[in-house]
């Protein structure tokens, strides 16, 4: 069931933001990622905004890749709680989900978060065709950054392949890094504590503590 609701973000409260990606199963080097938005009030209490760049299915359509490039699918942005996201990914679809600290500043942080809402409002306006290969998830993610920080992603395949871009994002420096990749990808990954935190209402917070 859906379930929309009205809220007000301030700017100012915006400290950093978080990727997130899910490897498509049996396929991954295919991924859908995500971003989530950290805003930290004047309390110190910290609360998350995912952002997730999705096909809009109508009622009983199924996902192809081949459809996606064949202008089946509508593209849409999903503003959501984590624990929505998160949740229908780890607890209902059990699908691995890897979520990584970045480098963004605040500042970077709060520019990206306008122009990805900017975006959200243009789509309203002038509504787009999803492409499997060219308007994807992660191309959005990409074009975001470099619309507020120009050349900062240098051309690379992998920006093709979803299921590399948590590789390709390491080895850009735009991750925190722990360790090789390899050990900044392990402690990436939330199942566990998603799974037991499911019905907290701390969840975000639960999920962060590795």
């Amino acid at each position: 069931m859906v379930d929309y609701y009205d809220k007000s973000f301030d700017l100012a409260t915006i400290r950093g933001v978080d990727f997130l990606m899910v490897p498509f199963k049996g396929t991954p080097s295919l991924a859908h990622t995500m971003l989530s938005f950290e805003l930290v009030g004047p309390d110190g209490q910290r609360e998350y905004l995912a952002v997730s760049v999705e096909t809009r299915k109508e009622k009983d359509e199924t996902y192809a890749a081949w459809k996606g490039s064949a202008r089946q699918y509508e593209l849409m942005y999903v503003l959501a709680d984590e624990r929505d996201v998160i949740k229908q990914r780890t607890n209902f679809r059990h699908e691995d989900v890897y979520l990584y600290d970045t480098t963004a500043t605040p500042e970077v942080a709060r520019q990206l978060f306008v122009d990805v809402m900017g975006r959200a409002n243009e789509l309203a306006a002038r509504p787009e065709f999803y492409d499997t290969i060219t308007n994807n998830c992660t191309t959005n993610i990409v074009r975001h950054i470099d619309r507020v920080r120009p050349n900062r992603i240098t051309y690379d395949l992998r920006a093709l392949l979803p299921g590399l871009s948590d590789q390709l994002a390491y080895d850009q420096g735009l991750l925190v890094r722990y360790g090789t990749f390899q050990e900044t990808k392990q402690r990436a990954y939330i199942n566990p504590l998603a799974e037991r935190y499911a019905d907290r209402e701390d969840f975000s917070q639960l999920i962060r503590r590795r």
